[in-house]
């Protein structure tokens, strides 16, 4: 913020050089970006100086801010402006209607009105002040607003009331394509989420932001409304940057006014209007919104503050530090102080922000600092331990990890949204046309592929990569929908010239391989994967004849895990790939909740097993999962006790198996612990494994 030193110095009881100022507030927490010498039209000596001031800080966007700032440090006198009371006249009510229809977008809005002023060039003291800080000056009426915006931090705006329609104000939001004229010459078509303060006919301005050219105050003024408000952030923050308009005031108000600053600066704004052009101010204030919260109150403990500074501070001189602040102090006991925090502190939500407070007007170098520093080792949380072993499970499976960025654009990210959802975009131009935030991290990845197959980046076993990150949406009522996932991208492998139906399925085993790897890692060895076929109600980029959800099954219960599949040639077409890819994509919280994973200790087994190979025709639906969970079942049976293991081995399609079937071979594996089995002990129980596919999956034993 550019401020003036001589301007400055009118709100100290002692004035500081320069160089005391920056010492002062760099020591707070305000370091100057520069620091130039200048003269005034008068001839006097100043200096403009540009401070940094953090985005929580709003109330130090102002001369008086920065003076509360050094009056704390130095123990100077803060002495706040005055000006003479002003003559008035008449009610304002007889004068101007104001109606807020958006109390939650403008918390309050308070207008007064002076009549019969005299609009005409600033007094030198006032055209001085703001041409030292880089503003020139308009007239005496709106040099005020821009002077107390300057001064207290509180934007507020000047309107002709003679050309306001019904001498009404009314708080609201805009029509669609409504015009409005601004203060800059530009025509604006306005949208529903732009906030307005319109008259009985049309938007006059546009809230927080700039004024209309339609109510502006010009030399033929004569009566005019002076608005005092205080705006959602947000709100103001979206319109500004749609109209690419920045200004003093949105600047502000984007950091926050606070809705009990605004009587004092309205008072001291009216005030030096009738002071600099004369007329009357009507008695009252309109005001409308929501009632002026009460002060906030915080308890410091001052045991708290020893303990996080580091050393013990006595109650009294913690009292005198905040009050220096202008916070009330009220001692309860000996440990405990009650802060009421004053209207224009936003920042001061905590315990721990006063504490910090404390620190930084007492003075960092007062921090005693030790020769030695106690370390305590402890073990990596379970989190940190999880996503260790997720990487470095995947890493050995042959998977680099990407990093890849958040925005993408509209067709890019379209294809991956999940019904329900909407996209969420960035109204910034400077994004350009990839202004979209990834419903999916899959996008990403497709976008990675792509770069590596355009510089000929060649793997053995194909490209596979992943990444860990968050993926952004709204629903229907405008809610932010943001999730961490693990997205999973691999090349279908390719066993002839062109990708066929078995290299596809080989593709999507390799994949279920990897996320069977990475679960039995994180919940171990007895958690199962499985996967059941959908074809509707998952986004258009999956394959509807080649997607499955992931279900993992455990002693804990049953979790649904995310999604695995291939995508539509539509979808590569977006990305400008030929060749298939398999993807999965994963919610991160349930894989990192399983670890750490159970573990069991068993003997090695002392006698050899007997495994045994079924080849079984069936129908082309069914699926694996049916096979895994009809062994799973049979395996809790008595008569099945020595069965130790069953899994896949592969599948035949062709003329042997029939038309619209295939051959599923699977490979079960028998062993006795107190003995080496013979082949006959175990054919009973491969017939009742042949029996029981029979009978619910409709099998046929192929010889």
């Amino acid at each position: 913020m550019n401020t003036s030193l001589h301007w400055l110095n009118r709100y100290l009881s002692a004035p500081v050089t320069a160089q005391e100022a920056e010492d002062v507030l760099t020591h707070v927490g305000f370091p100057f970006e520069s620091k130039t010498e200048q003269s005034s039209a008068s001839g006097k000596t100043d200096w403009l100086m540009d401070v940094e001031i953090t985005s929580n800080r709003g109330d130090c966007l102002s001369h008086v801010g920065l003076a509360r700032e050094i009056a704390a440090k130095t123990e100077r006198a803060l002495v706040m402006p005055t000006a003479p009371a002003p003559k008035r006249a008449g009610r304002v009510g007889e004068f101007l209607r104001l109606t807020n229809t958006m109390p939650d977008a403008c918390p309050r809005f308070t207008a007064q009105v002076i009549r019969n002023v005299k609009v005409g060039p600033s007094p030198d003291w006032i055209r001085e002040a703001l041409e030292s800080v880089g503003q020139r000056s308009i007239n005496n009426v709106v040099d005020v607003t821009n002077f107390i915006t300057l001064e207290l931090g509180n934007p507020c705006h000047v309107f002709d009331l003679d050309r306001l329609e019904g001498r009404a104000l009314t708080v609201r939001f805009a029509k669609k394509g409504e015009p409005l004229r601004t203060l800059d010459g530009k025509q604006r078509a306005l949208i529903e989420t732009d906030l307005v303060v319109a008259d009985g006919a049309r938007a006059q301005s546009l809230a927080g932001v700039i004024g209309g050219a339609d109510s502006e105050v010009s030399a033929t003024t004569t009566n005019v409304v002076l608005e005092m408000a205080c705006w959602d952030p947000a709100t103001i923050r979206r319109a500004a940057r749609r109209l690419a308009i920045r200004t003093d005031a949105g600047y502000r108000f984007e950091r926050g006014v606070h809705a009990g600053t605004l009587d004092d600066a309205a008072r001291r704004a009216a005030e030096l209007i009738v002071q600099l052009a004369g007329g009357e101010l009507a008695d009252g204030v309109l005001s409308e919104g929501h009632p002026v919260a009460a002060a906030r109150v915080i308890e410091l403990r001052v045991s708290r503050c020893g303990a996080i500074i580091g050393h013990a501070i006595p109650a009294g001189d913690i009292i005198g530090l905040m009050r220096r602040l202008e916070v009330e102090v009220e001692q309860r006991d000996e440990d405990v102080l009650e802060c009421t925090i004053p209207a224009w502190r936003m920042d001061l939500e905590r315990e721990i922000d006063l504490i910090e407070e404390v620190a930084r007007i007492r003075g960092l170098d007062k921090i005693e600092v030790s020769d030695k520093l106690s370390i305590a080792i402890k073990p990596p949380q379970a989190a940190e331990a999880a996503s260790r072993e997720l990487s470095g499970v995947l890493t050995g499976l042959g998977f680099y990890e990407a990093v890849t960025f958040s925005f993408i654009t509209p067709a890019q990210a379209a294809p991956f949204t999940t019904a329900g959802a909407a996209l969420l975009r960035v109204d910034d131009e400077r994004r350009g046309s990839d202004g979209t935030l990834r419903p999916s991290v899959l996008p990403g990845l497709l976008l990675c592929r792509r770069a590596n197959r355009m510089a000929q980046v060649e793997v053995a076993g194909g490209v596979r990569l992943f990444e860990r990150s968050a993926t952004f949406a709204e629903d229907s009522k405008g809610k932010s929908l943001e999730r961490k996932t693990l997205a999973l991208l691999l090349d279908t492998p390719m066993s002839g010239k062109r990708v066929t139906h078995e290299d596809r399925q080989t593709g999507v085993r390799l994949m279920r391989g990897a996320i069977e790897s990475i679960v039995r890692s994180l919940a171990g060895a007895s958690a199962r994967v499985e996967i059941e076929r959908v074809d509707a109600g998952v986004p258009a980029a999956w394959e509807p004849s080649a997607t499955g959800r992931i279900e993992v099954r455990s002693a804990g219960g049953a979790i649904g895990l995310g999604t695995i599949g291939l995508l539509t040639k539509a979808t590569l077409d977006i990305f400008d790939l030929e060749h298939p890819v398999v993807c999965a994509e994963l919610d991160i919280d349930p894989l990192v909740a399983m670890y750490p994973p159970a573990s069991a200790i068993e003997t090695l087994p002392a006698f050899p097993s007997i495994e045994r190979d079924l080849s079984l025709v069936v129908g082309e639906e069914i699926a694996w999962a049916r096979f895994d969970g009809l062994l799973a079942r049979l395996s809790g049976e008595p008569e099945m006790a020595l069965m130790e293991s069953a899994r896949f081995v592969g599948v035949y399609r062709g003329e042997q198996a029939g038309k619209g079937k295939k051959s599923v071979t699977l490979r079960m594996r028998f062993r006795a612990p107190d003995r080496t089995l013979r082949h006959e002990e175990v054919d009973p129980q491969v017939a009742r494994v042949v029996a029981a596919a029979k009978s619910e999956l409709q099998a046929e034993l192929r010889i």
